[in-house]
């Protein structure tokens, strides 16, 4: 098949999960002999094409009047998305366009329907699950975006059964639109460490310390706070364990101000951002990688963890519950519950034989559950339920906008919500 993806961050732009996740995708599924094209956003110090381990990758400019607010961005960027999508679809008789989340709904809709391709979206996270809800007018209308391109789409791939769950509670998708496809984990991008491990170690700990570690974005809804919250009773019978808490995001200040309240000191350590051979190090030598997150779609963190040799705790929500499962691949704690989670932290720090037993199983479950060839291969068999056939012509694609709409089986999706549409 030959396929047009639409993201707003392909690596080495990288702010979250998905730009990982369109990559590994989209060069799993040159891998099994598809065509891939990918129009992303711009990124200093990359061309403006470029081929990645075979998949076409077109970085549209960006030159563009200095934008007001984030939403003018990220519209300002869909023009360019629009004209390099035209550019490339009449060049290519491409069978259908993939859309990656709610940046790029409006470039999507205009080329599905300028060209009478067949859409497929992916949402990786919802704007009423990052929030607990919808509180201000900018989440409002992000959540809208995201309800816009479900309804325009023929079919939307989300990531878990939670996730379907939540795209049929919020936007009411109709079942037969939806199909549940995990994220998936390259084993081979976490085996690069530090030659000398024992020596670098000493950067970070101490030889009697135990490494606790998180990786990721401090924000409210990774639930860092509950983290240092359970520092004191972790110290209180391991007072050999170190904090390590990487990344960056908006919190970050807030939570070193609480950890200098607490009088945590030098027990919890925040590097900033960190490189991929710094993070896969880090993982290996961590006597436990730790999530709290509270909403978490899938939690493809926890298996970059597994992937890198780390005995993983996460909390019980979202994805989480679909990928780890308690004490056998991993441990999980009862979300939001401080108390609980010191409790985990303390049984993989104090059963290293138990720590084992958990990253062996894991190892085994990335191979058998989480390997991109697999999923590209679930994704192509959703792909060819929409894609037309040879002899389609326009009265089928009117036929596919029908069923796309409404389901398959003529459910309405345009019904009463808390979003106040109709």
């Amino acid at each position: 098949m030959k396929l047009l993806m639409l993201t707003w961050e392909y690596p080495p732009k990288v702010i979250g999960g998905l730009a990982r996740a369109v990559a590994d995708l989209s060069q799993a599924l040159v891998a099994e002999g598809h065509e891939v094209s990918v129009v992303t956003g711009d990124w200093p110090e990359s061309e403006q094409t470029e081929y990645v381990q075979g998949v076409r990758v077109y970085r549209v400019n960006q030159f563009f009047p200095k934008p007001m607010g984030f939403l003018d961005e990220v519209h300002f960027m869909n023009y360019h998305l629009v004209q390099k999508g035209v550019e490339l679809l009449r060049q290519v008789d491409f069978d259908l366009i993939h859309a990656h989340d709610w940046l790029v709904a409006p470039s999507a809709k205009v080329l599905k329907h300028a060209f009478q391709k067949p859409l497929v979206s992916t949402i990786h996270a919802t704007e009423w699950g990052r929030n607990n809800g919808l509180h201000t007018d900018l989440q409002r209308h992000i959540s809208d975006l995201e309800w816009w391109l479900t309804y325009e789409s023929y079919r939307v791939i989300c990531c878990s059964e939670y996730m379907r769950e939540e795209l049929r509670r919020i936007f009411q998708v109709p079942e037969d639109k939806l199909r549940v496809i995990p994220n998936g984990v390259r084993a081979a991008d976490f085996a690069n460490v530090h030659p000398n491990l024992d020596a670098w170690r000493n950067n970070w700990a101490t030889p009697s310390e135990e490494i606790v570690l998180y990786v990721g974005r401090h924000v409210f809804e990774k639930g860092i706070d509950l983290l240092l919250s359970a520092v004191p009773k972790v110290l209180s019978y391991r007072p050999r364990a170190k904090f390590i808490i990487a990344g960056t995001g908006p919190m970050t200040d807030e939570l070193k101000r609480q950890a200098c309240d607490m009088g945590l000191g030098e027990k919890v350590l925040f590097p900033g951002f960190v490189d991929d051979l710094t993070r896969n190090s880090l993982y290996r030598l961590a006597d436990a990688a730790v999530f709290p997150s509270r909403y978490e779609p899938f939690g493809i963190v926890a298996l970059e963890a597994m992937a890198a040799m780390a005995p993983v705790v996460v909390s019980d929500v979202g994805g989480f519950r679909e990928t780890v499962e308690h004490g056998q691949n991993g441990l999980t704690f009862y979300a939001g519950n401080s108390n609980s989670l010191a409790d985990n932290i303390l049984h993989v720090l104090g059963d290293k034989a138990f720590a084992q037993t958990l990253k062996a199983r894991a190892t085994q479950d990335l191979k058998e559950k989480f390997d991109w060839k697999q999923i590209a291969k679930q994704t192509v068999e959703s792909f060819q339920e929409v894609a037309p056939k040879p002899h389609d012509n326009k009265e089928s694609y009117d036929r596919y906008q029908i069923t796309s709409t409404f389901g398959e089986k003529g459910g309405r999706t345009r019904e009463s919500n808390n979003h106040g549409r109709w």
